[in-house]
């Protein structure tokens, strides 16, 4: 019956799309009047939408005009002009949706529509990628046609922050066009590139500082997320982590590394592995108390050996070396499974990382305390407006409806999809598979078909590229070791008889284009030549355009790019991505995944089923099933697992959530204090809330008068207000706390005649900021323990969320209560001396700080100072800023 609605009335896409499309004929009514336009008038447009928009019109009102505008530019600076398709991706992206586009159907292009039209209004526009090449690549190629039209463009990058200047030419030429600015000037820019690592860093540094003139990032206004799947899916679990060194021993990683051997699965321990998760049994647990020496593993001053003795056990029989991660240069770097890109310096958190680092025997780094943090959920749900796009959406529409509010919509293609989608093959063994998947590369290769090879994970595709060695058939690797080339030889991957490896990473980023990019080629004819000219480079260029152009010819008449994938991932999507590779824009291609029954999936998502047939009918090794019924029965094993993966992530959301009111509420009153003139009478507020604190713990009105603690009272008035003062307690408790506020303020009126108002305000902002950054980083470790415990309530049948919830609200009130106490201590204990006496501190310490995904990222290196450096004077490191607004921060 649905079905047959669908034929009558079409699905929600095709309406959706249907009413988009009604917008197209307006827009390319603008096209002829473009056209007569001339360069500079072109962009006197951009003032005129502005005015039009200061005089009340809205976004909407001026989208059609503004679109040609930018197809016009585009076309005279680029020599592309956006498809209608396009134009209906940038409508979708406008309204703050998802579209869903394949693979060469020009997503970069698409969003210049969106990002021009949301930047007229002045808040900026924040376009996310999934690295810093493409960062840099998209701003250096799209930044022309906003040059053009008078916007300015600005580029985040892990190393550095750049304006797009045409005039600029620098020494690297990767970077030519690209003129250093300060981080600050990227993000004053009308649109600003960078990776969602640095814009969410950039965002948790700006709260961790001690002046506002010193913040980077503007209001968080409008994003648009390229590869959204992959960012606000994929890396959604792990949150953004700044953190500062901790000073615990790294000697029981090494010790409980040694025990670990000793240690014999199923009668020791137990392996889930579709959770990722070890046991010990009782067996286990008297052998490991004997090994470490203690008398009871699980007394509460043993705690902790429990988990590290399980992470250890984690280590060895769950983590991989060139699966999961890879050692290079004496470091155990992570592989992101989703990219198989390495990811340097992004630490495991809960000493895992450390685990495994003593599993390999490389020096271990020390755990570290967090001091901010934050999850990509909660982050991009802050902006004013999100939209995103991506070629693998659609199956996951139901979570970025349920987290982000986001509807997905699919983009039809500009020209229609001709590539075949051959059911997948099933062998027994490894082996088996392997050797038919060789079979086909040769098949391939012999008659001038590329081929697209993709692995999940780099030790699999290292043992591919070795039995290709074996047949002498010439093929390029890229896997999360070479990721730096990797633009370069996905590029090249469509050329005549051209064989590929790649793990995940080749799905994402860069077109294969069939018959090579005429650059690349370019470079190849030149290879010989150590030092050329432009004009050696342009007469290779045109040579070049021939060569693809007859390699085009030759690759479509063997079939286009064949994909040929060794497994399937635990999410459709990244297989489709693999699938989407080929076939753009029309062009032929075709795909075949192979499988086998000892692959992940298969083995630990259920096998025993196809396993049985084929023992069951005496099947050979080498001969496969290959069934359109039993391809459907692994997608649904993959669905089962996405939804799991969708509760982990819901769930973890809904923990995070609680934290994510917290973090506002703190950063909301640092934000206040850093903008505040004035902080007296917050500070006076204080003093009343810690005398009624003071009154109920030591003259509670539910005891009789007998039983108040004058003594207790009286210390502790001065112990937070440095006066003696001893109460009356014949007054009622109203009065009584009266006279302490009283007298309290009075001191502190005291304080700021003998200080100055000036140098008042001064210290009440900076003892504010002080504190509250460090009762924040304490808040944060007592979370983290609240976390890895809070499980267990459910044994008491009690709902965990619950429990948190309520522990979390405990904490924060504790915190909260804490940062009055200690700043009315700190400014009611100061001793104002002349500056030429001393000097004011504005933080009590320069903190290495490393900033990663999950535990690491990079550090920066505190400065060492060999003599004092006066606030006001030049920083040592160079930068030409004053020291407290660089190093001294």
């Amino acid at each position: 019956m649905v079905n047959f609605i669908k034929k009558i009335f079409g699905t929600k896409n095709d309406r959706e799309i249907k009413r988009l499309f009604a917008f197209v004929d307006g827009i390319n009514a603008f096209e002829p009047s473009m056209a007569a336009l001339s360069d500079s008038q072109l962009a006197e447009k951009t003032g005129e939408f502005r005015r039009r928009l200061e005089s009340g019109q809205s976004l909407d009102d001026i989208l059609n005009e503004a679109f040609a505008t930018v197809r016009e530019v585009s076309k005279r600076f680029l020599n592309m002009r956006h498809f209608d398709v396009q134009l209906i991706g940038g409508m979708v992206l406008h309204e703050g949706k998802i579209a869903e586009m394949k693979t060469g159907e020009g997503k970069t292009l698409v969003a210049t529509l969106s990002v021009y039209l949301n930047a007229l209004d002045g808040k900026g526009v924040h376009v996310v990628t999934v690295n810093d090449y493409l960062a840099k690549r998209d701003a250096q190629w799209m930044g022309t046609i906003y040059h053009a039209l008078g916007l300015s463009v600005g580029v985040i990058q892990n190393e550095g922050s750049f304006l797009f200047d045409p005039a600029y030419l620098s020494t690297d030429k990767r970077l030519n066009n690209l003129r250093p600015c300060e981080r600050k000037e990227a993000y004053a820019a009308d649109v600003t590139y960078g990776t969602n690592n640095e814009f969410g860093f950039d965002y948790l540094r700006d709260n961790m500082k001690y002046d506002f003139a010193d913040y980077c990032q503007r209001e968080l206004n409008y994003a648009i997320v390229d590869e959204v799947d992959s960012i606000l899916i994929d890396e959604a679990r792990t949150p953004l982590i700044i953190s500062g060194p901790s000073e615990e021993s790294t000697d029981k990683y090494y010790k409980l590394n040694r025990i670990v051997p000793s240690l014999k699965p199923e009668d020791d321990f137990k392996i889930d592995e579709k959770l990722k998760t070890v046991i010990l049994t009782e067996s286990g647990n008297s052998k490991v108390e004997r090994l470490l020496g203690v008398n009871n593993l699980y007394d509460p001053a043993n705690i902790e050996l429990v988990h590290h003795a399980l992470q250890a056990l984690r280590a060895h029989h769950l983590f991989k070396r060139d699966v999961e991660y890879v050692v290079k240069d004496g470091e155990v770097v992570i592989v992101d499974e989703f990219t198989g890109r390495i990811m340097p310096g992004r630490r495991w958190s809960d000493g895992l990382h450390q685990a495994i680092e003593a599993k390999e025997g490389v020096k271990i780094a020390s755990e570290n305390q967090t001091l901010a943090t934050i999850t990509f959920q909660n982050f991009f749900r802050m902006y004013n407006k999100l939209a995103g796009m991506t070629g693998t959406a659609d199956t996951e529409a139901s979570e970025f409806a349920q987290i982000y509010n986001l509807e997905v919509v699919v983009i039809p293609t500009n020209q229609p999809l001709i590539r075949p989608d051959f059911p997948d093959v099933i062998y027994k063994t490894y082996k088996a598979k392997f050797d038919a998947v060789i079979q086909e590369i040769e098949q391939c290769h012999k008659k001038g078909q590329p081929a697209l090879v993709g692995t999940t994970s780099i030790e699999k595709s290292e043992v591919l590229s070795n039995l290709l060695k074996k047949k002498g058939i010439k093929h390029s690797v890229l896997n999360a070791k070479l990721h730096e080339k990797e633009a370069e030889i996905v590029a090249q991957a469509g050329r005549v008889g051209a064989v590929t490896i790649a793990t995940n990473m080749a799905g994402r980023g860069t077109d294969i284009v069939l018959g090579g990019t005429p650059d690349g080629v370019a470079r190849e004819f030149l290879k010989s030549k150590s030092d050329y000219t432009e004009e050696d480079f342009g007469e290779a260029l045109k040579k070049a355009r021939a060569a693809c152009e007859e390699e085009k010819r030759q690759v479509i008449s063997a079939g286009g790019l064949h994909i040929i994938g060794t497994e399937r991932h635990e999410a459709r999507r990244i297989d489709n991505q693999l699938r989407g590779r080929s076939g753009r824009q029309g062009d032929p291609g075709s795909s075949r995944f192979y499988l086998s029954l000892e692959d992940d999936l298969m083995r630990i998502f259920g096998s025993d089923r196809i396993s049985g047939l084929m023992n069951l009918l005496k099947m050979e090794e080498d001969i496969p099933i290959e069934n359109k019924m039993v391809s459907k029965a692994i997608e649904n094993s993959q669905k089962r697992v996405e939804a799991h993966n969708f509760d982990i992530r819901k769930h973890l959301l809904e923990y995070d959530d609680v934290m994510n009111k917290q973090r506002k509420e703190i950063y909301s009153f640092r934000l206040e204090v850093l903008q505040g003139e004035s902080m007296k009478d917050r500070i006076l507020d204080m003093v009343d809330d810690e005398v009624d604190s003071l009154v109920s713990i030591f003259c509670p009105e539910n005891a009789g008068r007998d039983e108040w603690d004058e003594n207790g009272l009286k210390d502790a008035i001065f112990g937070t207000f440095s006066i003696t003062f001893r109460p009356d307690l014949s007054l009622g408790p109203d009065e009584l706390r009266n006279s302490i506020a009283v007298a309290a303020k009075a001191q502190y009126d005291s304080k700021e005649k003998e200080a100055g108002p000036e140098v008042m305000r001064y210290m009440e902002r900076m003892f504010l900021l002080q504190v509250i950054d460090a009762q924040w980083k304490d808040h944060l470790l007592g979370i983290d323990h609240l976390k890895e415990g809070i499980g267990l309530r459910g044994y008491a049948q009690k709902d965990p969320l619950v429990e948190y919830k309520k522990e979390a609200f405990n904490l924060f009130s504790d915190m909260s209560d804490r940062i009055s106490s200690e700043v009315l201590k700190r400014l009611f204990r100061i001793q104002v001396k002349h500056e030429a006496e001393t000097e004011i501190r504005e933080r009590p310490q320069k903190e290495q700080l490393v900033y990663n995904r999950g535990d690491g990222d990079g550090a920066k290196q505190p400065l060492r100072k060999d003599k004092k450096v006066g606030r006001n004077d030049p920083c040592p490191c160079g930068s030409g800023k004053k020291y407290k607004r660089c190093c001294g921060a």
